[in-house]
Formats: structure tokens, sequence, C-alpha cells
């Protein structure tokens, strides 16, 4: 029986079955990915990139390099490769609009009288994210550093949480920004590109985190951002993820997702509907993580 291959024409590079198996296999032990038979040319165009950037002839030397011990960093980067980090400030508005109204205030009624509060942003990728919650808090709460509220912002890519940590973008990825936040919370770095001011930054703990593996993270959390990071998981990693989120959101507290995904599984009964893709904790039931 001759071995099933995908080599488009004009490509030095063949898949065979095994291959693509092998690497679906990886990528959904190590990261929760769901790659089905219909994403093979997709991962066959990502990952051939990365076979040319090693100077590799076949994907069974990219199997054997990923195999062998030390390969993290190369496991990161074929995760980068197959994943899309596109993303920009305020991305679906109607979300912060709902976190301005609905959770902002008693967040900060909280501070005042001397409480924590946290929020998350899980899933951060170049940092749009946890940036924009951060604007969003100070445009209601100048002072807000003074208090104990901080933004958690985690990813999986140590490469892509460098470049959110450092909050260095293009004038292009800078246009998204109302001019009162760019005027006041960024300035001119070098060229045509913009740094987040400290004063945000001040507010934002940055960390390394895989969300298939053990948390280190209690909460509670008054609001948690997860947007656009169940697409790639399974749907049994998916329901996992939500189950996991319930006891580290307190009562009443938000969650947004992304605008194709949904809430599925045991989860659904403590997570309410409360908005264009956000979920309200609606009891004190505690959720086996």
């Amino acid at each position: 029986m001759t071995m099933a291959t995908t080599r488009p024409p004009g490509e030095e590079f063949m898949l065979k079955d095994s291959e693509f198996a092998a690497i679906a296999d990886l990528a959904r032990r190590n990261f929760g990915l769901d790659l089905q038979p219909a994403k093979r040319p997709l991962v066959y165009s990502r990952l051939s990139r990365r076979l040319r950037a090693l100077k590799l002839g076949s994907f069974s030397q990219y199997l054997s390099l990923l195999d062998k011990p030390g390969s993290e960093v190369e496991q990161m980067e074929m995760l980068s490769a197959l994943t899309t980090n596109v993303t920009h400030f305020f991305r679906e508005d109607h979300h912060f609009e709902q976190f301005r109204k609905e959770v902002l205030p008693n967040a900060i009624a909280r501070a005042k009288q001397g409480g924590r509060v946290r929020f998350w942003s899980a899933g951060c990728s170049a940092g749009q994210e946890p940036y924009s919650i951060a604007f969003s808090l100070l445009d209601a709460m100048p002072d807000a550093a003074d208090y104990d509220i901080k933004i958690l912002a985690t990813d999986v890519d140590p490469t892509i949480l460098a470049r959110a940590r450092q909050g260095d973008y293009g004038e292009d990825e800078i246009q998204s920004l109302k001019d009162r936040f760019r005027k006041q919370y960024t300035c001119r770095a070098t060229g045509e590109r913009y740094a987040i001011s400290g004063a945000v930054k001040e507010l934002i703990s940055f960390a390394e985190l895989n969300l298939v593996r053990e948390w280190p993270i209690s909460g509670p959390f008054q609001a948690i951002f997860c947007r656009n990071v169940a697409i790639y998981f399974g749907k049994d990693t998916q329901m996992q993820l939500w189950s996991r989120f319930v006891p580290v959101l307190e009562p009443g507290a938000l969650l947004f997702i992304g605008h194709s995904e949904r809430i599925t599984g045991p989860a659904s009964s403590d997570l309410q509907s409360a908005g264009i893709t956000s979920y309200r904790r609606s009891s004190t039931k505690q959720v086996t993580r």
C-alpha cells in the first residue's frame, strides 16, 4: 500500500500521513491544539517555513528535532507558526464597553475601600488586550496604581509575550487607539513606533502560562478576557478550560470570549450569558479543575 503524502506542485517537501499524525498529536498533548485533517494544508504551509529556516530536508527530520531533549524552543516556534497572533487595541469594543459599565464601578469602589481587584487577560498575545484593559481602568480611575489593582496578562508563547512586555507598536498598530489614549498613555519611540507609558505598564504583570497545564493561579478575578484562544482547542479541551475558569472567577464576575466561541459543557450551568460572547458567573459552586 502506498503511503499518502501531501506535496503541492512546486514544493520540495512531502508530508506523510504518519508525520501529520505525529505533529497533530504533539500539538494536542503539549498545547491543546486540535489539528483535524482539514487543517493539513495549513500545517504543511506553515511548517514548511520552519523546515526552510532550519535548513531541513524533510518533515521526518523536523519531527526528530522536535523529539530531542531541549526542543522546547522549536516547539514554541511550531506553536507560533500554527496559530495566528492577530489582534488590535480595543478589539471587539462591546466587551470593553461592558467592562467599563458593569465591572469597573464595583471594582473601583472595592479598591477605594481597601479591597483587592484582579483582572486576567488569558492569551494576551502581543499585549493590546491587557493594555486596553489598563487604558479603560485608568480612564475611570487615574490613580489606580495607588490601590491594590493588578492586571495579569499571560500567554504560552514567550516570544510574543516579550513583545507584549516591551509595549512597542508601529503606527499602523496604534491607529485603533482613541486620540486621547494615544496622547496620554503612549509616546514616540523610534521612527514611526510608539511606546506604552510606564504608568500603564505598572498595572500589568506579564507571565508565561500554558492554559492546558497547571495554573499557579487562585484568583478570584473580577473579569477574565480569554478571546480567540479556545478556537484552537478541541471540544473536550474547550469544555475543560471553561470549567477551570469558574472557580477563579468570583460570583458575579464576567468572562469575555471570542466572537466565534461559545461556553459548552458543565461550566454552562455556572456561566450565564450576559451579552455578546460575555458570561457571568452566577453561583458559588466550585467546579473541579
